[in-house]
């Protein structure tokens, strides 16, 4: 796979237009999904499959760690915890984090990286979200990066590109409508498999997105 890139996929707005993104700069890319026993994840899942045909992927991985919801310690996958209503000027870590998500994915990422003989590992990082993700954060991708380059065959290289991470969900709204992202096909909320319940953190910082960017979401909401 030379000039190749593996795009993390979670099926939602970040991870879409991240993969336009990716789509316009390699000959080839592969879609990794991972899911990890949280409450929306078979939407989830049906919006990387949508993205991913739109795309016209092949080359599609599709894998859980669902220990991660053994583990807890999150709202997204404990059922006793509740995903409570949005509140974006808090700074405190929500109890929507799921802790070292980002780390685990991209050791997977790597490997299978490494397999394919990708260059390049795509994931739809946003420091906007970092007060409340510390796994969002740039230093956490320049940290994990050198784990990569000293845990890897000595000729590998995989690079970890975060394209917007320093965008805010405005610009992002706006890059995507610019590349033809699909954003009707994602998926962001944190509670409904259904109709986005718009009120949880995820769909609130769409929907902030969508009002700065002057751009009306194309899903459905209740």
């Amino acid at each position: 796979m030379a000039d190749a890139a593996i795009v993390l996929v979670s099926g939602g707005m970040d991870s879409c237009v991240t993969a336009a993104i990716a789509r316009g700069e390699y000959a080839e890319i592969a879609f990794l999904h991972i899911s990890y026993g949280q409450t929306t994840e078979e939407r989830e899942r049906k919006a990387f499959n949508d993205i991913a045909d739109h795309y016209q992927i092949e080359k599609r991985l599709d894998v859980s760690i669902e220990y991660l919801a053994k583990i807890g310690g999150s709202s997204l996958t404990d059922r006793e915890m509740i995903v409570g209503e949005a509140d974006l000027t808090k700074a405190a870590v929500p109890n929507t984090y799921v802790p070292f998500r980002n780390g685990n994915m991209l050791s997977i990422a790597a490997s299978w990286a490494e397999v394919l003989g990708a260059s390049a590992i795509h994931i739809g990082a946003v420091a906007e979200d970092s007060s409340g993700y510390p796994d969002c954060r740039p230093e956490f991708y320049e940290a994990f990066q050198k784990a990569i380059d000293a845990g890897t065959k000595p000729e590998t290289r995989i690079e970890i590109r975060t394209p917007i991470i320093h965008l805010s969900k405005a610009e992002i709204v706006k890059k995507g409508f610019e590349l033809g992202a699909p954003l009707e096909l994602s998926w962001s909320c944190y509670r409904e498999n259904d109709l986005a319940c718009g009120t949880c953190d995820s769909c609130a910082l769409r929907l902030r997105g969508f009002d700065a960017a002057g751009i009306t979401d194309p899903i459905s909401y209740k």
